[in-house]
């Protein structure tokens, strides 16, 4: 059986893989724009968020090397009741540090982005994201292999940083998608199907973050902005 993760080939294993309610501190807003930036007293609720996530992950890989803790068997096994399983639990599963670290340093940069401002926020995108990313693999990936890795959640996080100020017409956001695409723009040759990568895994994570954007800001920013229903 073949394992497939998110991300990097490893040895032996081929890789592959709702309005938002702000319960962080209050944070200041242009009013002229509407653009959200968070204070100073905002950056320790973000860290302590997704850092909580990047412990279970390097906690997970750690007891894995015990005998008898075949946690990656856990991860979304394409149409099988027991790969529904991996939706919830593929991104925090790793194949081996070298991978945990390849997804480890950009889920911390990009989660910490999604998160500032709106810690509420983060959990509606992660949940948008992996649902999307996790039932895509699970629909569509490859029979008789093992999808785990956080690369869909990353796939996901770039494309909502970058939509979400397209949907939202915020001029801070845009700007912000602007640098993330300078940055990890690289990640989405990830996108094309090549042996041994899930690309369905980063396809549908990007999806995702698409997705996120639009329910999160297409929508409600739209409510929210029209002076008919500020009266």
């Amino acid at each position: 059986m073949t394992v497939t993760v998110p991300g990097r080939p490893e040895s032996g294993l081929s890789s592959c893989q709702h309005g938002p309610v702000n319960t962080g501190s209050p944070t200041a807003s242009d009013s002229a724009g509407g653009v959200e930036r968070p204070s100073l007293g905002d950056v320790p609720g973000p860290l302590v968020v997704v850092g909580a996530l990047v412990v279970a992950m390097w906690a997970m890989e750690i007891v894995d090397l015990f005998p008898g803790t075949p946690f990656d068997s856990w991860g979304i096994r394409p149409r099988t009741v027991r790969g529904l399983f991996g939706i919830v639990l593929a991104p925090i599963l790793h194949s081996g540090f070298p991978h945990l670290i390849a997804n480890t340093i950009p889920f911390a940069i990009l989660g910490v982005a999604v998160t500032l401002g709106n810690i509420a926020r983060f959990g509606q995108v992660i949940c948008i994201v992996g649902v999307t990313s996790g039932l895509g693999t699970w629909i569509l990936g490859q029979s008789n292999s093992v999808h785990i890795g956080a690369s869909g959640l990353v796939f996901g996080f770039v494309t909502y940083l970058v939509a979400r100020g397209i949907f939202a017409r915020k001029i801070l956001w845009l700007v912000g998608g602007v640098i993330v695409m300078m940055v990890y723009g690289g990640i989405l040759w990830g996108l094309l199907p090549r042996p041994g990568v899930s690309w369905t895994g980063h396809v549908f994570g990007a999806v995702g973050g698409v997705l996120a954007a639009w329910v999160l800001h297409g929508q409600t920013d739209d409510i929210r902005n029209d002076p008919a229903t500020n009266l």
